[in-house]
C-alpha cells in the first residue's frame, strides 16, 4: 500500500467493483467504447492477477491492473482509469509508477507492456513507454490499439 496525505493505493477488493464500474462509465466515450464495460466486468470477476484502486479521501477515484504473459516474463499494465474530476492531478502517473515499481520487483519480469488507444498513448509515452504497433479499430470502431513497451525514463 502506498500512502501520501489523503491518497492511498491498495489492492482491489470485490467490494470495489461498483466504484470501478462507475469509473469506466464516467470515462465512456472519451477513453473507452461502450462495449468495453462488459469486458471490464468480466475481467474483474475472472481475470484479475493484480489490480489496484487509488483512493482520495477514502473514495475510489482511480484503478489499474497488472497481468502477466509468457511465464511471467512480461508484465502487462491493464485497465487504467481515473475519475474525470481527478484527471490532470498526477494521480494516473502515481498509479502507473506504483505498478511499474511492483513489476520491477518481480523476479523474472523482463519486459513491461501496455495496450492502449490513441486517446491515451501520449500519457504512456511521457512515462517512458515506446510505441511498437498500431491496429485500427481494434477495441471498437474509432478506438485503435496502440501497443507500447516500457523503456524507462
Amino acid at each position: 500500500m502506498q500512502q501520501n496525505s489523503s491518497v492511498i493505493i491498495r489492492e482491489y477488493l470485490p467490494t470495489d467493483k461498483d466504484a470501478v464500474m462507475n469509473l469506466i462509465k464516467l470515462n465512456t466515450p472519451d477513453f473507452f467504447a461502450r462495449e468495453e464495460a462488459d469486458e471490464l466486468s468480466s475481467y474483474l470477476d475472472k481475470e484479475i492477477e493484480l489490480y489496484y484502486v487509488l483512493l482520495v479521501e477514502g473514495e475510489v477515484v482511480g484503478c489499474g491492473g497488472i497481468n502477466f504473459a509468457e511465464d511471467k516474463t512480461i508484465g502487462k499494465i491493464s485497465w487504467d482509469m481515473i475519475h474525470p474530476s481527478f484527471q490532470h492531478q498526477s494521480l494516473g502517473t502515481r498509479l502507473l509508477k506504483y505498478r511499474i515499481d511492483v513489476l520491477e520487483s518481480v523476479s523474472g519480469v523482463k519486459k513491461i507492456t501496455v495496450r492502449t488507444s490513441q486517446v491515451a498513448y501520449k500519457f504512456y509515452e511521457k512515462q517512458g513507454f515506446v510505441l511498437n504497433d498500431i491496429k485500427k479499430n481494434y477495441w471498437a470502431e474509432g478506438f485503435d490499439l496502440y501497443s507500447m513497451e516500457y523503456k524507462g525514463i
